[in-house]
C-alpha cells in the first residue's frame, strides 16, 4: 500500500483521485492503457495507491470527505469517473499563509476559493496520524510561505515529498540537504503534463538543435478558465513559474535566447474554457543557406487529467525510494516528470534514466 497525503484538493488533486478508480483493474504491464505511462512500476499498481490525508483551506472542501470534496467548487475539471467510494478521509483545515491571492476576492464564488473560518489543524500531527508516507503538493503559484510550511512539515512527519508548483524545493540545495539529512527522497519541481505545452515546446527546441536550426525567437501563450488562471492574473505571483517554464525550453536550446526573443508564461484567465488549456507556441528559426522559417502550433487539452498522468507515476517512484532507502532529490523521476528539476536532461535521456531506476540500474 502506498500511503499518501495531498495538499491542495483543487482540479489536480481531483484528476488524481478518480484515476485510482478509473484504472483500478489494471494489473499488468502486458496491455497498452490509454493515458498510462507505466501500468504496473516495480510491483506497485494504481490500486495500491491510497489516500490517507488531505488539506485544503475552502469552506466548500474542508470538513467533508475526499471523495466529495474533489467535485465541491470552484472545481471544474472533467470528471471521467464518477464512481468514487467513500474514502473515509475528511478534508482538514490547513494554514492560509500566502495561498490566497488578494485579488481572488473580487469574483463570483463558484470561480474563486472561500476561505473556511475553522481553525487550521496541526499538520505534522495529523501526516503521523494518518500513517501517510508521502506528501503531493497541488497548492497555488506563488504560495512560497505555504509550500515552506508545508515541505517543513513533510520532514518532521517523515514523508517523501512530491512538489508539483513553481515554488522551488527539490531543486534548492538548501532544501534538498534538509531531505537527505532526514532520510526521505522528494521529487520536483512543477509538474509536466504528458503531452502539454512545455513538453511540446522542449521536445520542438530539442528537435530544431538537433536538425541545425538555430532559434531566434520563441514564444509560449497560456490560457485557461479555472482558479490557477485566475490566481495567476496577480503578475507579483508569477516569478517563479515564469522561470520554471522557461528554464525548462531554454535547456533544450543549442544557445541561450535574451530575454526579449523568448516569452514563456500564462497569458490571460477566460472562464468559460474552466479547466480546458489552449497553448500557442511560434518558433522563429534559420535552416539551410540561413533561410528562414516560421512554426505555429496550438494545443487544446483538459490540463489536470494531464498532469495527473505524471503524478500517478511520481507516487510509485517515490515509494520505491523509500523502500530503497534513498534520499534527497530524485535526479531521473524529476528530469522527466517536472519543469524545474534539480538536473536537466533532453526527455528521452530522463526517460531512460527512469527505466533504469525502476530496475535498480540507477541510485536515483
Amino acid at each position: 500500500m502506498l500511503k499518501i497525503a495531498i495538499v491542495g484538493i483543487g482540479n489536480c488533486c481531483s484528476s488524481l483521485i478518480q484515476g485510482l478508480f478509473y484504472y483500478k483493474n489494471v494489473k499488468t504491464n502486458r496491455d497498452s492503457i490509454p493515458g498510462l505511462m507505466h501500468n504496473v512500476m516495480a510491483g506497485y499498481k494504481i490500486s495500491d495507491i491510497k489516500p490517507v490525508a488531505a488539506f485544503d483551506i475552502d469552506k466548500r472542501k474542508v470538513g467533508k470527505d475526499l471523495s466529495k470534496a474533489i467535485f465541491s467548487l470552484p472545481n471544474c475539471t472533467k470528471v471521467f469517473e464518477k464512481n468514487i467510494p467513500n474514502l473515509g478521509v475528511k478534508v482538514k483545515m490547513g494554514p492560509v499563509l500566502d495561498g490566497v491571492a488578494e485579488h481572488m476576492k473580487n469574483y463570483p464564488e463558484e470561480r474563486t476559493f472561500i476561505v473556511a473560518k475553522e481553525k487550521p489543524v496541526n499538520v505534522i500531527k495529523e501526516l503521523k496520524k494518518s500513517g501517510a508516507e508521502i506528501l503531493i503538493n497541488y497548492l497555488p503559484v506563488g504560495s512560497q510561505k505555504a509550500v515552506e510550511y508545508y515541505a517543513k512539515a513533510a520532514l518532521e512527519a517523515g514523508c517523501a515529498f512530491i512538489n508539483c508548483m513553481p515554488v522551488f524545493i527539490v531543486s534548492n540545495e538548501d532544501w534538498a540537504r534538509k531531505f537527505e539529512k532526514k532520510n526521505l527522497p522528494c521529487i520536483g519541481d512543477d509538474i509536466k503534463s504528458q503531452v502539454g505545452a512545455t513538453i511540446i515546446h522542449r521536445t520542438l527546441s530539442h528537435l530544431f538543435a538537433q536538425r541545425g536550426v538555430p532559434i531566434d525567437r520563441s514564444y509560449q501563450l497560456n490560457f485557461g478558465g479555472e482558479t490557477d488562471f485566475l490566481n495567476m492574473l496577480s503578475r507579483e505571483r508569477l516569478k517563479s513559474k515564469k522561470i520554471s517554464k522557461t528554464e525548462s525550453v531554454e535547456s533544450q536550446l543549442a544557445k541561450r535566447l535574451s530575454y526579449d526573443n523568448l516569452h514563456i508564461g500564462p497569458s490571460d484567465y477566460i472562464p468559460w474554457l474552466k479547466n480546458n488549456k489552449i497553448c500557442f507556441i511560434r518558433i522563429e528559426g534559420r535552416q539551410f543557406g540561413n533561410v528562414s522559417m516560421d512554426l505555429e502550433l496550438r494545443l487544446s487539452v483538459e490540463d489536470s487529467p494531464n498532469s495527473a498522468g505524471c503524478v500517478i507515476d511520481a507516487v510509485r517512484l517515490a515509494r520505491i525510494a523509500l523502500d530503497r532507502k534513498i534520499s534527497g532529490p530524485l535526479i531521473s523521476a524529476s528530469a522527466y516528470l517536472m519543469k524545474h528539476p534539480p538536473q536537466q536532461f533532453t526527455d528521452e535521456k530522463a526517460r531512460e534514466m527512469v527505466e533504469e531506476f525502476i530496475k535498480g540500474q540507477r541510485e536515483r
